[in-house]
């Protein structure tokens, strides 16, 4: 008896060690990127300041009263470019070969082979990994009639010469993604093409390698945002978005339970050409708002609702952690300001300018039962923080040349704290070449012309949130020592290219 009672406890003990051992399951991450969204176009937030709402987001208000909401987020760059490639890399953009972008699709990519990015990084971590939709970091493909030669264009010229059916590198497989379904240049530039896993997605049967112009475009009531160029002669803008989400829910359809997976999802809302779906997840869209911009926020919100929906099917979740934010901030089109609505809220200027407007954006965190719902916070946080807080969240350590630019926050959302590891904030505008430097409350706006670097304006942003021109203290004597040390903080982090993440 004595023998069997002592079996029996060493199997309990047994039992119990090994139940110790079990580690918890790491959580699905998604990431959202959205396009050319600013605060006030989430009426979530947009409701913050005011009552007038006039389009709803109910989708995304809802991420927002799951989860947690920040107020002073800031996408790296006023645009959308540069900012795409801060986010993957947790670096600033002056890290790149082009510190202020842009990048055509035939034009190198500013990710160097040495760099972690967000696919690598989560493939060390034992991810799945996936990328759906605009990539716009460059990328090469071979020259017509070769299979050596990669190719090369400017941005601003159309180009011919180029063999379309396949990335040859520099692609998201080459940037630790197992699986991607993309949108080289969103649907704004060329080549206006799809590609599944690096190799060209014919649109359907009819698909061919053809000259996407203008003329072809009116045929379908679309104004190209960019050139004319090479694409699949079946392009359709306004089937983009549809296309886009059903690949992402068929791939959280079909993901292993076995193996977390890691989504990146940048979708093309809402950048022109605004071309809105007739309808999206059992939900009429073009044409209930006053005008396709509004349309394409409604699409977006749609959108996300099947993101959701997906995982909840799938029953994961409650493990997931989702990340919703944007690129650079709203477009505030005439058209569009007429209507009522706000694309950036009570904030000055919009995307490719430096003013609040320009890089000011939603930042939404949902991880159930980890973080506590309906919460705001305060904190200082930017896009490329996003690289640091999933290598936490995935129990992964950056080294030191790595993410450089990058703070986690995984404190601030499990702690529900209005702080972060972030004491300062260095952010690039558009192609004005101006940039802010954030200490606290306090944004410095420096100007670049040729050779000449210049502060051209000193906010408070508790008092003067609105960057009103009468609240610039850059003239004023008492404020000259703050200017100049901010000042001389900012060159000195960008010529030395300090990482910039711990100070």
């Amino acid at each position: 008896m004595k023998s069997r009672f002592f079996i029996s406890i060493l199997i309990v003990l047994s039992s119990l060690e090994a139940f110790s051992q079990v580690k918890p399951k790491k959580p699905n991450v998604i990431v959202i990127l959205a396009d050319d969204i600013g605060l006030g176009d989430i009426s979530g937030y947009r409701r913050i300041h005011s009552k007038k709402i006039i389009v709803e987001t109910p989708q995304i208000d809802q991420l927002m009263q799951e989860g947690m909401a920040f107020t002073d987020a800031h996408s790296p760059t006023a645009l959308c470019a540069p900012s795409r490639y801060s986010i993957m890399t947790g670096n600033n953009t002056y890290h790149s070969y082009a510190p202020w972008g842009v990048w055509g699709s035939y034009e190198k990519s500013p990710i160097k082979e040495t760099d972690l990015t967000m696919g690598k990084l989560m493939k060390q971590a034992d991810y799945n990994t996936a990328f759906f939709g605009k990539w716009h970091m460059g990328g090469d493909w071979y020259r017509k009639g070769s299979t050596t030669e990669i190719y090369r264009g400017p941005r601003w010229k159309t180009q011919t010469d180029v063999d379309v059916t396949q990335i040859i590198s520099s692609g998201p497989k080459q940037n630790g993604f197992d699986y991607s379904f993309m949108y080289p240049a969103g649907i704004q530039d060329v080549p206006y093409t799809v590609y599944e896993n690096e190799k060209w997605f014919p649109l359907n049967k009819n698909s061919k390698i053809g000259l996407i112009t203008q003329k072809k475009m009116d045929k379908l009531k679309v104004k190209l945002d960019k050139d004319e160029g090479l694409g699949d002669t079946e392009w359709n803008p306004f089937d983009m978005g549809p296309l886009l989400i059903n690949k992402a829910v068929d791939y959280i359809n079909r993901a292993s339970t076995e193996k977390p997976f890691f989504m990146y999802y940048c979708t093309q809302a809402v950048h022109k050409p605004h071309t809105p779906s007739e309808s999206l997840n059992g939900k009429k869209i073009k044409g209930t708002t006053p005008v396709y911009h509004l349309d394409m926020i409604a699409e977006l919100d749609a959108q996300m609702a099947m993101l959701v929906d997906a995982l909840k099917k799938k029953g994961v979740y409650e493990n997931t952690v989702i990340i919703f934010t944007s690129d650079n901030g709203g477009l505030p089109f005439k058209e569009t300001l007429a209507t009522g609505h706000r694309p950036s809220d009570i904030y000055r200027g919009g995307k490719n300018q430096i003013y609040e407007g320009g890089h000011r954006v939603p930042f939404i965190v949902v991880w159930p039962d980890k973080i506590k719902p309906n919460s705001k916070s305060s904190a200082l946080v930017s896009g490329t923080d996003i690289m640091a807080t999933i290598a936490a969240i995935s129990n992964k350590k950056l080294s030191k040349n790595q993410a450089m630019d990058s703070a986690n926050l995984l404190p601030v959302f499990l702690e529900n704290s209005e702080k972060s590891s972030r004491k300062v904030l260095l952010i690039q505008g558009g192609t004005a070449k101006n940039v802010a430097y954030r200490e606290g409350e306090w944004k410095l706006i420096v100007k670049y012309k040729k050779e000449e670097i210049k502060p051209i304006a000193l906010f408070n942003l508790n008092t003067s949130p609105g960057e009103k021109e009468a609240d610039n203290l850059i003239n004023l004597p008492k404020y000259k020592e703050r200017i100049n040390r901010m000042f001389l903080s900012y060159t000195k982090i960008r010529d030395t290219k300090t990482p910039s993440r711990n100070l």
